[in-house]
């Protein structure tokens, strides 16, 4: 029968010096544990493979153990080993549960009933739950009076890759370890170690691709690696940095910069070419956008430091390529590169064919060259309706200056398109000016040019404080639009010719159009009733009411 363990078993940490990255938690928990400090319960949190499981198992032997836990003395075979037998996971007081199966509130019964009982040969009895984010509320609401107060001989470890889904009763109970991802340079030691110890013909370069892929998981580069040797070694072949991008579906990172570079040139057509050449090797889409999220970082951050050195991740031509798109374009380019690269992961996945969406993304960022600063259109917006406003006070009708405005691409001149002549209706009403007298003349004119929202705030919202020529001060309700001065003025402008001041005072102003008309259709309905006509209609009909006055030309 054939016992191999895979690499990930085989080489599971079985004390705290043989944990890799998690320096200063280890050293934390061992000494609470010298000062017989150890606390209720451990919360370990960090993403998958960095030894969650592994160290809530070492946890578990060093607060139980016979010994000095991770010294060299051990235990004599008389003695029961309580390390060995928590390792074969067959320890009686040592409970591992899965919460992610066992996610109700009987499985956490069962767990409080037996929590009741003395270890059996242990010091401490443990409950190691795994995934507990998945719990029910019911099954967490069970757990908070125990794992507050719980027995003297009672531990509990818990472990999850999801904290924020876990209510802030149970968090504030735990004493919580965040484990943090493993940096590519130690995972490349601890993976170079692990090769020499398996015999297997890995190069460096590989390493460093198998570190990088694995994302900080110990437990997913190891994985890798043993697919490695298994797929290349037992061929008698070397693992190169080759073997394993076809074996991964990973681009090269040299061929990801020459797609950007083409990109970046707007070459559409080569940009196309390189992608199908990617393909052609098994190059998985979304792997190959995000090695292109990699390259855009690393483009702004040459922008912004200048030329990397001392990165792992990228050799001295590929340093050098970086350098050169980054002297090419600026950092608004680079961060809409950045912003449509992410747009287009989210697309390949809602899009049943990923190689067509990525090909249509590629035809987008090609296009990017041509798209001019977004601030700069925003400025230039601005500028073109000083020149509108200045048109309008023209009455020769004159053509303006067109502008010239530069792109994000260095070195490259966009010609703005010129300001459109104003259309001869325009012309012809700013030569036609007008004068305004008084306030109701303005109502006026806002009715006979049909600005119906002007008309609306004037007579309801606005008060008159003082009227002059060129200047209204007015006062105003909580209903105005809050376009209104932008507008009056504009149409002031056009309609007269002039520049006229709107300003806003705290004097309460005369009562609105509204009110006055409203104040006198009440006055002169009160007069109407004490009339001799109106009581001889009411006699007539009884049930009549006068509800409302209307002037002849109004009917």
């Amino acid at each position: 029968m054939n016992n191999r363990k895979v690499l990930s078993l085989k080489y599971r940490p079985q004390n705290f010096d043989q944990l890799i990255g998690q320096e200063s938690m280890s050293t934390a928990i061992q000494n609470a544990i010298e000062m017989d400090r150890v606390p209720n319960a451990y919360l370990l949190t960090g993403i998958r493979g960095v030894g969650k499981t592994t160290t809530a198992r070492i946890i578990a032997k060093a607060i139980n153990c016979n010994k000095k836990f991770g010294s060299e003395e051990k235990c004599s075979k008389e003695e029961y080993c309580h390390c060995e037998a928590i390792v074969d996971s067959s320890h009686m007081d040592i409970l591992e549960m899965d919460a992610a199966s066992k996610t109700g509130i009987d499985d956490i019964r069962e767990i409080l009933e037996s929590a009741q009982y003395l270890p059996a040969s242990a010091k401490y009895k443990v409950f190691i739950i795994d995934e507990v984010h998945m719990l029910s509320k019911q099954a967490f609401n069970a757990l908070l009076k125990t794992l507050e107060e719980p027995p003297p001989h009672l531990k509990f470890i818990l472990a999850t890759t999801e904290v924020k889904k876990i209510p802030v009763t149970i968090l504030s109970r735990c004493q919580r370890f965040d484990l943090r991802r493993i940096k590519m340079e130690e995972m490349q030691l601890f993976l170079r170690d692990i090769a020499i110890k398996e015999q297997a013909k890995v190069d460096d370069k590989a390493l460093a691709i198998i570190a990088k892929s694995s994302e900080g998981s110990v437990r997913d580069a190891l994985s890798v690696l043993d697919q490695a040797i298994i797929t290349f070694n037992l061929q008698d072949q070397d693992i190169t940095e080759q073997n394993v991008r076809d074996m991964l579906g990973l681009a090269d990172q040299s061929r990801v910069i020459e797609l950007l570079s083409f990109i970046v040139r707007g070459s559409q057509q080569d940009a196309l070419r390189e992608a199908e050449d990617i393909f052609d090797i098994g190059a998985d889409p979304k792997l190959i956008l995000q090695s292109m999220l990699e390259i855009i970082y690393l483009i702004s951050r040459t922008k912004t430091f200048g030329k990397i050195e001392n990165d792992l991740s990228v050799s001295e031509s590929e340093s050098i390529l970086i350098k050169q798109i980054s002297d090419e374009i600026d950092l608004t380019y680079v961060s809409m590169l950045w912003h449509f690269t992410l747009k287009g992961i989210e697309e390949l996945n809602s899009t049943p064919n990923p190689f067509l969406s990525f090909r249509m993304l590629l035809i987008r960022l090609a296009h990017l060259k041509n798209m001019p600063d977004p601030q700069l259109l925003l400025e230039e917006d601005d500028f073109d309706n000083e020149i509108e406003t200045e048109t309008y006070n023209n009455t020769t009708g004159l053509k303006a200056e067109p502008l010239i405005s530069k792109t994000q691409i260095k070195n490259t001149i966009q010609e703005k398109k010129e300001v459109p002549k104003i259309k001869p209706d325009t012309v012809n009403l700013a030569s036609s000016t007008q004068e305004i007298h008084s306030f109701q003349e303005l109502v006026d004119l806002t009715n006979k040019h049909k600005e119906i929202e002007l008309k609306f705030d004037l007579e309801r919202n606005v008060r008159l404080v003082k009227f002059d020529q060129g200047k209204i001060d007015i006062s105003f309700n909580e209903s105005l639009s809050k376009d209104f001065i932008k507008n009056l003025s504009l149409k002031l402008n056009e309609w007269t010719g002039k520049r006229w001041m709107i300003t806003l005072s705290k004097a309460e102003g005369e009562t609105s159009i509204y009110e006055t008309k409203s104040q006198l259709k009440e006055e002169t309905l009160k007069d109407i009733k004490q009339t001799e006509a109106y009581k001889k209609v009411l006699e007539a009909f009884p049930d009549a009411e006068l509800i409302d006055v209307q002037e002849e030309d109004q009917k």
